[in-house]
C-alpha cells in the first residue's frame, strides 16, 4: 500500500485487534498480567503516600494488592480497566505502526510505556487523596481530570515520535 496514511490505519488496526483479541481471550483469564500490573501500581502508590507521611489502610486476604487507601478513609480499588494495559497497547501499536527506525523503537516504547506506567501510580496517590479529603470528588477526577491527563501524556509521546523519531517525511502543502 503505497500512501502512509491508509498504511498506518491498516497496520495500526490490525495490530490493536491481535493485542484486544490475545488479551480477551488468553492473557486476561489465563494469565497473572493483570495482577502484577495492579499490585506494582498499589506498591508504587503505597509507597509514595508513605513518603507524603500518610498511613494506610491494610486490605488482608486480597489475592493482590488491588486496594488501597489512607487509614480513617475509603480507599480506591485498581481494576484491571484502570492498570493501563490498554494504553501501553495503544502507545505500542501506534509507534510500531509509525515510520522509525527500530533502534528509537528499541527504547521509545520501554521508556513511554513506563513513563505512562508511573503517570498511572500518580493517578492513583492522587484518587486516594483526594477520596480521603470528599468521597464526592473521586467519580468526576477519575472519569475526566485524570483521563485527559494520561490521554493527554499518551498524545504527547506519539507526538514526540512524530516530531523527533519518525522518518516519515512530510511535504509542504501547495503554494496558491
Amino acid at each position: 500500500m503505497r500512501n502512509p496514511f491508509y498504511r498506518f490505519l491498516l497496520q495500526s488496526s490490525t495490530l490493536f485487534l491481535i493485542w484486544y483479541v490475545s488479551y480477551e481471550f488468553y492473557l486476561r483469564d489465563h494469565t497473572l498480567l493483570d495482577e502484577y500490573v495492579i499490585d506494582h501500581l498499589a506498591g508504587i502508590a503505597g509507597f509514595v503516600l508513605k513518603a507524603l507521611g500518610y498511613t494506610l489502610t491494610e486490605y488482608p486476604g486480597l489475592s493482590y494488592r488491588n486496594h488501597i487507601g489512607i487509614e480513617g478513609a475509603p480507599g480506591v480499588m485498581i481494576g484491571a480497566a484502570c492498570d493501563g494495559l490498554i494504553l501501553f497497547a495503544l502507545f505500542v501499536v501506534f509507534i510500531v505502526s509509525f515510520p522509525g527506525q527500530w533502534k528509537h523503537r528499541a527504547w521509545f516504547m520501554p521508556m513511554g510505556v513506563l513513563i505512562i506506567h508511573y503517570l498511572n501510580a500518580l493517578r492513583i496517590v492522587a484518587l486516594t487523596i483526594i477520596i480521603s479529603w470528599n468521597q464526592s470528588w473521586l467519580s468526576f477526577n477519575h472519569d475526566y481530570t485524570f483521563t485527559i491527563l494520561v490521554y493527554s501524556l499518551v498524545f504527547g509521546l506519539w507526538w514526540i515520535w512524530v516530531k523527533r523519531f519518525s522518518t516519515l517525511q512530510m511535504s509542504a502543502p501547495p503554494k496558491p
